[in-house]
């Protein structure tokens, strides 16, 4: 089961109250999806040999609480939807106090590197849909 991403805020993220910037939890996002993608198997360069790159389509943040400098978080992300041609993530950052201080979530379609054509992983790249497979029984099994 994937442990969750940790981080601690760097100063230049805060503002003058040593609060973290709203801009940066959409990079936290990021960051934490590359990391729960590695875990899975899945780093991005490994997709990008293969000619696969996965763009964002949309993305969105929903603000619960604020985060300090120093204070560790907790960012959890999770594929909310997998269907071949679709991935969409959820995230939630938790506080030190094991408080959700921010929601959010992105989606995500899968696209040839050349030629930007939409591509289904079940077809062009059943290695990399089986992985998401197998991840999406493990996932639901845990509720």
């Amino acid at each position: 089961m994937y442990p969750g991403y940790y981080r601690k805020p760097h100063y230049y993220e805060t503002d003058q109250m040593g609060i973290v910037h709203h801009s940066n939890y959409i990079r936290w996002f990021e960051e934490a999806r590359v990391d729960l993608l590695e875990y899975l198997g899945l780093a991005y360069q490994d997709m990008e040999k293969a000619g696969l790159i996965v763009p964002v389509l949309a993305v969105d943040c929903q603000y619960k609480g604020m985060v300090h400098y120093g204070e560790q978080v907790r960012i959890d992300p999770l594929v909310a939807k997998y269907n071949s041609t679709r991935l969409d993530f959820s995230y939630t950052i938790t506080n030190e106090k094991n408080q959700i201080v921010t929601t959010g979530s992105s989606k995500h379609c899968f696209l040839e590197q050349n030629t930007n054509h939409f591509i289904r992983l079940k077809k062009d790249y059943p290695d990399f849909h089986q992985i998401f497979t197998n991840y999406q029984k493990i996932s639901s099994s845990d509720f």
